[in-house]
């Protein structure tokens, strides 16, 4: 009886986790329509710079705020940080900021739709990372899902290189992205077993636009919008991409494994091509929609695969920070 129950509350936390994982991946599938409306005046590295920045200053605020307001003392019991907890750390902020640059520049060279789905091969390179530094093991259901999925948008992607040479640039900068990405969700996962997603994103913001500070001022020059429409779309990017997107992610991924989650992020092109199309009037061909639909069938047979699911144990613990 008590082993059921406590069954039934893990497949209750972790469908929580998967609704969370939803809300996450609806929220990050407009970073690139803001993004798109944000480079009519500011470049590449500005506009990460300020969605970065926009995280730090609203959810910083609020958390001090929070913690102003509340009424329980503030003991802390955890044990001090390693050395490699300080690396992974200081490493986010870093290793995000590469895959957000070479993202924003692969969205001048080609359309949503692809940037997304090349940018979204990050399963590829997350699982390959955990297999050969967290010594994770997948089963058969997982890597045909995998494969499935994958081929889906690979396919999609082969499109552009019968197209113009401008595409196949744009191709390799998304590409470039999906590597550190996947490095990106291998740290999270690692950096959950002890903070809370809150914390490590603020991490990842206050160590990413400090970084990018001078680079911007020195090859792009404009720091801040200055135009309605650019100024809404930074906000949007830091409040409802950065703020509930990634930390949603992050979030979730004390529940599943990184390896999944950056699967389940294959469906982001299908929300960033149906509002291109909408907004900007990007064609979506016939193959886009058979690639989406394979794309869906891989990852519905991943879910049903144990590797979906983050493996706790005694010694993973998570003690978050707030």
């Amino acid at each position: 009886m008590q082993h059921d129950l406590s069954q039934q509350s893990e497949e209750q936390s972790n469908l929580i986790a998967i609704a969370t994982l939803c809300i996450a991946l609806l929220s990050v599938s407009f970073a690139p329509i803001f993004i798109r409306f944000s480079e009519t005046e500011l470049g590449a590295n500005a506009t990460v710079f300020n969605r970065l920045l926009i995280f730090v200053l609203v959810f910083g605020i609020g958390r001090v705020i929070g913690q102003r307001l509340s009424s329980k003392p503030d003991i802390s019991d955890h044990p001090p940080l390693t050395g490699q907890q300080w690396l992974l750390l200081m490493s986010v902020g870093v290793i995000s900021i590469i895959s957000l640059g070479l993202w924003a520049i692969s969205l001048k060279y080609t359309t949503v739709a692809k940037s997304m789905l090349l940018n979204n091969l990050t399963p590829l390179f997350t699982s390959l990372g955990s297999l050969l530094f967290l010594g994770k093991c997948f089963d058969h259901k997982f890597l045909v899902g995998m494969a499935i999925a994958l081929s889906g948008a690979i396919a999609l992607g082969l499109e552009d290189l019968y197209g113009a040479e401008s595409f196949l640039v744009g191709d390799i900068y998304a590409l470039l992205s999906a590597v550190f990405l996947g490095t990106y969700f291998l740290i999270i996962e690692q950096l959950r077993n002890r903070f809370s997603a809150t914390t490590i994103l603020l991490w990842r913001c206050a160590i990413g636009s400090a970084l990018l500070l001078p680079i911007v001022l020195i090859t792009e020059g404009q720091l801040f919008p200055t135009t309605k429409a650019a100024v809404l779309a930074v906000l949007g990017l830091g409040v409802i991409c950065e703020g509930f997107g990634q930390r949603l992610l992050a979030d979730c991924m004390d529940k599943l494994s990184s390896s999944f989650v950056a699967l389940f992020l294959l469906l982001e092109p299908i929300v960033s091509a149906m509002l291109a199309w909408v907004i900007f009037l990007e064609r979506l061909s016939p193959m886009t929609w058979v690639g989406f639909a394979v794309v869906l069938t891989g990852i519905y047979l991943a879910r049903s695969s144990s590797a979906a699911t983050q493996e706790i144990t005694e010694a993973k613990a998570r003690l978050p920070i707030s």
